[in-house]
């Protein structure tokens, strides 16, 4: 049965091959993400030598329904089954991580070893090995399959490789963010030749940069091996004529800039749209400080990327406007265009393209989502005691509220309830309420429950100590936590 990869057309064919019960691994991606590309050739490799194993494929944003019922927001993503059960999830484009796991959940290496060649069992000679090494390289993992990367050296090397050098999120001609767009566009109105990284591409590159400027964000511009800043940066000495002048300073030839024109026949020279559809999405992009083009509504999203940017504007308290482009045919397909982004959903701040859900999801996970925004000016609502708690509760779909952590409890009941827990073989989050006392007391009147450990499934409490080991005790609990 295996050797191939399989696409998936519906909910129904899935679950008609689930039901025999044998490993699955569903690979979510979207034709618009190169790294679901690169990883799509590790998984046909992969599906040659485990052939014990189904591979399955799933075009995200076309299979809705199968996407949704696997929490999908973000590709490339991973879903590993068996007996028609979720045995584990990967997201993001990590080689390495992806051949452990499915040689895990064929059976054929011990969990705790990575799956160096001599543990991914008989099938798997060297051709996968190779690809898999080969790939994980290009894509800026974190691990091989037999060693770690050595720390990046030779920054200053890669800085220096032209006069005007951009670390930017993508590349020139298909920019990953809204900020290294504009960068893009500012040397191009400049007229100046420049070279660029796309730090998405090696996340040593990437982190250790932020180390060596000591600046946290990107897109980065160098002139000369110096670093000149960020995007506010390049577009105030764009504006005022004091990036025309550096440019001269360090002897870098420079043309005139180039006026957005407006060509016979109302078309902008732009973005070769009409003048009319132009202006409109313009106005649309900044009806609202915070933009949000999506499928769906807010309160009813229509795919689980644009729910997932909902959410996150959610918890990071921001007021939102939205656009369904599901409505209107002509804004869905000249944004595509207007914007040089060819998915949804899409989010502007201030009216720059900020991305989709894949670097949303990172930029708030940085932290960097929040930075910008304060930057830019944008309101963040304060986070009341009562909602930073309902975030807590709910940011596992386990979550344990315990003295110390599942490592080193601080009391015996806490312990008991982490060795029930992991006994079960529970998946499950923690905090440690010895080291917030607003969240220890508030947690007792929230759930009007006075003591510790505190135990919750989906937001909801299921109790303390004495309950969790009574529902051990009745073989009950890893069900209650899997309804």
């Amino acid at each position: 049965m295996g050797g191939a990869v399989k696409d998936l057309q519906t909910k129904a064919e899935l679950d008609g091959l689930l039901k025999t019960g044998a490993p699955a691994i569903l690979h979510f991606w979207a034709a618009w993400c190169d790294a679901s590309k690169h990883m799509d050739q590790v998984f046909s490799h992969l599906s040659t030598d485990f052939p014990s194993v189904r591979f399955l494929r799933v075009e995200a944003e076309e299979q809705p329904e199968i996407s949704e019922a696997y929490s999908v927001s973000a590709v490339p993503y991973f879903v590993f089954l068996k007996d028609g059960k979720t045995l584990d999830k990967l997201e993001g484009a990590d080689p390495s991580s992806l051949a452990n796991k499915v040689a895990k959940i064929a059976g054929s290496v011990n969990p705790s070893y990575p799956a160096a060649p001599a543990s991914l069992g008989m099938a798997a000679g060297p051709t996968v090995l190779e690809t898999v090494q080969e790939l994980a390289k290009g894509l800026g993992s974190t691990q091989s399959i037999t060693q770690k990367k050595q720390p990046v050296t030779g920054l200053q090397d890669l800085i220096n490789s032209h006069p005007v050098m951009l670390f930017m999120k993508g590349n020139p001609e298909a920019p990953q963010c809204g900020f290294s767009k504009k960068v893009v566009n500012i040397l191009k109105e400049e007229n100046v030749k420049f070279g660029t990284f796309d730090i998405l591409s090696d996340n040593e590159v990437r982190e250790g940069l932020k180390q060596f400027s000591n600046w946290p964000t990107f897109p980065q511009l160098y002139c000369q091996g110096e670093l000149l800043g960020g995007c506010d940066i390049a577009i105030a000495m764009h504006e005022s004529g004091e990036l025309k002048e550096v440019f001269r300073d360090h002897g870098i030839s420079t043309g005139t800039g180039t006026e957005t024109a407006v060509k016979g026949g109302g078309i902008t020279e732009s973005t070769g749209l009409s003048a009319t559809l132009d202006s409109r999405l313009e106005s649309l992009i900044n009806s609202s400080p915070v933009m949000l083009f999506m499928k769906g509504k807010p309160e009813e999203p229509k795919c689980g990327f644009s729910r997932k940017v909902v959410e996150i504007l959610k918890e990071e308290k921001v007021d939102f406007g939205s656009f369904d482009i599901l409505t209107d045919a002509e804004v869905r397909q000249g944004l595509k265009v207007y914007s040089n982004w060819s998915s949804y959903p899409q989010l502007y701040i201030k009216g720059e393209l900020i991305g989709g859900s894949d670097i949303v999801l990172e930029m708030q996970k940085s932290g960097e989502l929040r930075k910008v925004l304060s930057e830019k000016g944008v309101i963040i609502q304060k986070e009341t005691l009562e909602d930073r708690l309902k975030r807590l509760v709910s940011s596992s779909p386990v979550m344990l509220f315990m003295k110390g952590n599942p490592d080193a409890p601080k009391c015996g009941f806490s312990s008991k309830v982490v060795n029930a827990l992991k006994e079960e073989g529970v998946t499950f989050g923690s905090f440690d309420i010895l080291s917030d006392e607003e969240v220890r007391q508030g947690l007792k009147a929230f759930s009007n429950w006075p003591t510790f450990p505190q135990l919750y499934y989906k937001g909801e409490l299921v109790g303390g100590c004495d309950i969790v080991l009574e529902l051990r005790t009745d073989g009950a609990l890893k069900s209650t936590l899997s309804e």
